[in-house]
């Protein structure tokens, strides 16, 4: 494993360019203390990046919902993503803007404190490997549950809402599958780990209503592509038990783009017409 501490290349560190491995911050910064912290994933495809000005808007919107003040305009990150990219060379990749808190006061409450941006961006190949895509991957329930919004920014890209992700990862890896999906405090299926989820039935595609975790990107173009090619959608609240007439199923996600799912624990599924159909048109989609 290459430590992404030791990469080589720049990044964007608070309005100017830092190289790599000299991109550090302090120990006692509020956001690994105190998880106020916000980020985004975006992919470039052939060097144009994806639904640029969705993600740096909900970037934006995320630290308005945790308070986190940026000191530089929507157009200006913007910007600094595209040079950024330009700088790196980087045709097919990653991009991950991340804004926490700082170091200046070590409390819960920390209003006053900065707060930090950065920029970063490397070469980057497909999330899963692509005889894994091909087949599809496994998943598991996790027993770690989508928490409600009451309890939890739940319409915030929040790093502290990942704990629980990656626990449900970790478990799920160590039991020989790729991935876990989530229920949330209802018990309705919610997601994977990183990703929203889609079933397919009778050529209608189903998704669960996203009122208690995020309406990603990747989602809601693929309910675009769907409905512009007169495959209805619904979006609704599903048990367990919705999985068991399930015909497809598969995740999506900037980082999954559109993974097909072999199975959900005992639930099998085969990688079929819809799901390739939306695949297709996604890649085009993304390179337009």
């Amino acid at each position: 494993m290459i430590s992404f501490a030791n990469k080589h290349g720049v990044i964007w560190f608070n309005g100017s360019y830092k190289k790599w491995t000299d991109s550090n911050i302090h120990v006692l910064n509020h956001g690994l203390h105190y998880a106020s912290c916000v980020f985004e994933g975006l992919r470039v495809y052939e060097k144009k990046i994806f639904k640029l000005e969705e993600h740096i808007q909900r970037l934006f919107k995320s630290a308005l919902i945790l308070d986190l003040k940026i000191q530089y305009s929507i157009d200006e990150i913007i910007s600094k993503t595209i040079e950024l990219v330009n700088k790196e060379k980087i045709t097919n990749g990653y991009i991950r803007p991340v804004v926490w808190r700082g170091s200046e006061k070590m409390a819960i409450s920390a209003i006053n404190a900065s707060t930090n941006i950065a920029i970063a961006a490397w070469k980057w190949p497909s999330y899963f490997s692509p005889d894994l895509i091909e087949k599809g991957i496994k998943l598991t329930v996790s027993r770690w549950k989508r928490p409600s919004p009451d309890s939890a920014p739940t319409n915030s890209k929040a790093a502290g809402l990942y704990m629980i992700c990656s626990l449900s990862k970790h478990e799920a890896e160590k039991d020989g599958f790729d991935d876990a999906l989530m229920l949330d405090y209802r018990n309705y299926i919610a997601e994977a780990t990183g990703a929203n989820i889609f079933f397919v039935k009778n050529k209608k595609l189903y998704s669960p209503r996203p009122d208690c975790f995020l309406d990603g990107i990747t989602r809601q173009s693929v309910i675009k592509i769907a409905k512009e090619h007169k495959i209805q959608v619904i979006e609704d609240h599903f048990n367990l038990d919705f999985l068991e007439d399930c015909e497809e199923v598969f995740l999506t996600g900037t980082a999954v783009e559109i993974t097909p799912v072999a199975s959900i624990d005992d639930y099998k599924f085969r990688v079929g017409e819809t799901t390739k159909f939306l695949i297709e048109n996604f890649k085009k989609l993304v390179i337009k």
